[in-house]
């Protein structure tokens, strides 16, 4: 399930923020960006097999 895996990822990553203080760093930032590009990736290739499968039904 790595859809769930990276959604996992991402609130821990959230989460870990809004733990501590003091500023958010670039890098930190980068970080949950590509994760959410990724679980972004995945639900676009999702809908796109749920539509073909639809269309061939």
């Amino acid at each position: 399930m790595p859809l769930i895996q990276l959604k996992e990822q991402r609130r821990d990553l959230v989460v870990a923020l809004q733990n501590r203080n003091g500023p958010v760093n670039s890098w930190e930032l980068m970080q949950i960006a590509a994760v959410q590009q990724a679980i972004s990736a995945f639900e676009d290739v999702i809908a796109d097999l749920d539509a073909e499968m639809e269309a061939a039904a």
